[in-house]
Parts: structure tokens; sequence; C-alpha cells
């Protein structure tokens, strides 16, 4: 009963105005990418070949462009340190940069072009280790892999994954459609067809399975579009429809078992589509903080039940410890308050 008092406490000081601070990114351009490495630095990345950093814990925010990609949008970013980064553009050029001297230069490291191209997340499980993946080519998404920190990627083999369902795809929204933890554990959410699915891996993406979602579907612009997943077994599934964002039906699934099996949240659930969800220490608890285009939601009980915690929208959200940042449309920038 102590512990359920002092969820409401925490709640009740957040609810009744924003749970973030805005800060200046220095940019315009629409920020989804969002890694935040420690209390001082974090990394955004977006449009326009568009990256930010911060170094001071968000007072001041470096914006700059990855020369070669200023048509390029830059869905995703993964950081090691104030200096150390990899950005992944989505779209039909397909680019995984990096860059060792805090955003001065970048290396492109892949590239791979054409009508089915389109890459939606990256992830990393250590400073050697890298996993990315793009939408279905020939009925299986495409996974690639690295075993040198980024430096080069190779192809998984696509026998090793299953087929896809009419019209599945993944949404690049945030970059936590694909997610990893531990040492070996991967999972991959998708939406698009006549059901959500989150693929996995436990042997760092050699081989895969696939399991049903109750998120609802059933449309190109439905399904899961991130996952959070507290250890190997407890994990997270939000969504919704972002042509209907104010939509709050079957938006959250939940998992206890590593993702082979979900169930709806019992709800009440966040007040829309969500983009992005993360876990984050909040005062004493370990919550559940999920954003999206109509605003933001907290949840005390592992995704059961959700309370929002503002009305402004944002695409994407990243926590360090108690550091928290939420990244938006036209260079939106927020630190958890």
């Amino acid at each position: 009963m102590a512990r359920a008092v002092l969820g409401l406490v925490i709640v009740a000081l957040f609810a009744p105005s924003e749970a973030w601070i805005a800060q200046q990114s220095g940019t315009t351009a629409s920020l989804r990418g969002l890694d935040a490495v420690d209390a001082r630095v974090a990394w955004a990345s977006g449009a326009n070949g568009t990256f930010a950093r911060t170094v001071d814990g968000g007072t001041t925010w470096q914006p700059g462009t990855v020369g070669g990609a200023e048509t390029l949008d830059f869905r995703d970013v993964e950081a090691l340190d104030a200096n150390r980064a990899t950005l992944l553009t989505a779209g039909d050029d397909a680019r995984i940069y990096q860059t060792v001297d805090g955003g001065k230069t970048w290396t492109l490291r892949f590239k791979r072009t054409g009508p089915n191209v389109f890459f939606d997340a990256i992830a990393f499980w250590d400073e050697r280790h890298g996993i990315a993946f793009g939408d279905p080519v020939d009925g299986r998404f495409v996974v690639i892999t690295t075993a040198d920190g980024g430096v080069t990627w190779r192809d998984v083999p696509p026998e090793r994954i299953p087929p896809v369902i009419e019209g599945e795809a993944a949404f690049a929204a945030s970059g936590t459609c694909l997610v990893v933890e531990g040492r070996n554990n991967a999972w991959i959410a998708t939406g698009g067809g006549r059901i959500s699915r989150v693929f996995q891996t436990t042997d760092r993406g050699r081989t895969w399975s696939v399991a049903e979602a109750p998120v609802a579907a059933g449309k190109a612009s439905a399904g899961i579009f991130s996952l959070a997943f507290r250890d190997g077994k407890n994990g997270v599934a939000v969504g919704g429809d972002y042509e209907q964002p104010g939509v709050a039906v079957d938006n959250v699934a939940i998992t206890s078992d590593g993702g082979r099996t979900w169930r709806k949240a019992s709800g009440p659930l966040p007040k829309g589509y969500r983009s992005c969800v993360v876990w984050a220490p909040v005062g004493k608890e370990r919550a559940l903080v999920a954003v999206g285009t109509n605003g933001s939601d907290i949840s005390y009980d592992g995704g059961h039940s959700w309370r929002p915690i503002g009305t402004t929208g944002f695409n994407s959200v990243a926590f360090a410890g108690k550091a928290g940042w939420a990244a938006g449309p036209e260079g939106r920038i927020a630190k958890w308050n």
C-alpha cells in the first residue's frame, strides 16, 4: 500500500503541468533520433542531415549537418560518449555514418540504395556489437550486424528471419522499433498488416522467431512503434495509429516471457498514439515514460496503467539514469522536469 501511495503522490506532482522543460536545440529540423549517454551528454538527429549534441546537460545544444547528407533523414542515433556517435538514415538511400570527434567529421560506414530499401533503426549491445534493420525485401526484413563497432556490416541470411505477412513493415518513428538488451537479445516491432508482431533474437541476430502482439493494426499507419525491455523477460510495446493520434485503443501490450507471448494492458491507457517508450527512474520508482504527437504519459506498474504528464507533442524520449530528454518536430527538445 505504501508503494502505491508513493506512486500516486509522484503522479500528482507532475499531472497538473508539463513534465518537460523546453530547451533550445538550435535547429528547426524535425527530430526523431535521440540517445542519452549520461546526465550531461545527449545526442539527437533528424531531417535534412541534422544532428545535435549537448555536453552540459542541455544548457546548450550544438546542431550540425553531415556533409553530403543534407537531403537525408537521420531517424536514429546511437552514442557512446561526447565524441562517438552513429547515425542511421531512413528512406531509399540507407546510410550509416560515424563520428569520433563530437560531430566535427563523419565517416560513411554503410550505404545501400534502391526502391525497396528503407532502414528503420539501429542499436548496439556494446562498443563492438550492433544491429540495424530495414523494411522487407522479397518478403523478409533486412537485418545487418556488426562486430567491429560499426566499421563493417554483414547481412543476416534472410532464410533465418520469419517471413512477413501482407503489408507488414516497421515504423522509423523514434529509432525504438528495434531494441537490444543484455549481451545477445534484440526485438523488432512491426505493424502495417492485419496484426502487430514482435520479432525476437537471443543470439545477436543470427536466428529469429516471431509472436503476435495485441496492439491495434489493420492499416498501413497502425501497429507497434516502440519497445522497451527492463530485462530479458519483462517488456512493453506501445503504438497506435499515427493518422489518428488521439485514439487510445489497444495501444499497449506487455510481455513477461521475453516476447514469446504478449497481453493487453489493463488500462487506463496512454491518451493516444505513442511513438516511443522507455524505462526511467522517477523518484524511488522504476517507471515507463511514453511520448507521442499529442502528449506523454507515465506508468508505475510495468505498463498496465498510465497517467498523462503533458500535452506537448514529441517523437522520441531517452533517459540515462535520472536525466531524460524528449525530441520532436521543428527542432523541439525538452528535458525531464
